[in-house]
């Protein structure tokens, strides 16, 4: 699916946008994630066997209200007969920013599940009707895709495939430092960029959408 500059740029973008909201999300819960279920699933396990039932209870409600949020993406695609990709967007913008205003009237828990909801269907961006789409909330496939696109380079493979999944990978840490800075700077309300950002990339790929030729 990164198989053209526009995919890329957006992937990208995304990916950056789920590093920011992540890094929020890690610090405000002491340690938990908000889209990297991967890590909340070793958390759970870990918790489990620690006999840390709270944790535990709280990480497994996390990747519950992920899962809910994937398959909430999911049904938006195989509702649009087109321009799914900005009415994701713009539901994730939408998730966002009702997070942000559940902090704003104290309703921190409230906000968290918004948010994780979003990180969810956000991965839906470039799912297809009857696909499982592309990973932008994560980056353990992506970079197992590094490693498996630079050996087949090496072995005179394509010289240049792996540089759009490592670019995901950068685009992911960058937006971490960015929501890391921010959640300092203003706590869960910087979730307020991130509900912006959501929703001028759905603007723009709207617009893009429409301009394509036929």
């Amino acid at each position: 699916m990164l198989d053209s500059r526009r995919n890329v740029a957006l992937a990208c973008a995304l990916s950056a946008l789920a590093g920011y909201v992540d890094g929020i999300g890690f610090l405000h819960l002491g340690g938990l994630f908000v889209s990297f279920m991967s890590g909340n699933s070793t958390r759970f396990g870990v918790s489990l066997a620690a006999g840390h039932w709270d944790t535990a209870a709280d990480a497994l409600v996390l990747i519950a209200l992920f899962v809910c949020g994937a398959a909430g993406g999911c049904l938006i695609v195989l509702g649009c007969r087109s321009n799914r990709q900005p009415w994701v967007l713009l539901a994730e913008a939408s998730l966002l920013g009702v997070a942000a205003l559940c902090y704003t009237y104290g309703l921190s828990n409230v906000a968290i599940a918004a948010i994780v909801l979003a990180m969810g269907l956000e991965n839906a961006v470039f799912q297809t009707e009857g696909g499982a789409g592309l990973g932008l909330t994560y980056v353990t496939g992506t970079l197992v895709k590094v490693g498996q696109l630079a050996a087949a380079a090496l072995k005179g493979g394509p010289r240049w495939d792996w540089v759009p999944n490592l670019m995901l990978w950068v685009a992911l840490v960058a937006g971490s430092v960015a929501g890391a800075a921010a959640y300092q700077w203003i706590n869960l309300a910087a979730v307020w960029f991130a509900a912006g950002a959501a929703l001028v990339m759905s603007a723009i790929v709207a617009a893009a959408t429409r301009s394509a030729p036929a």
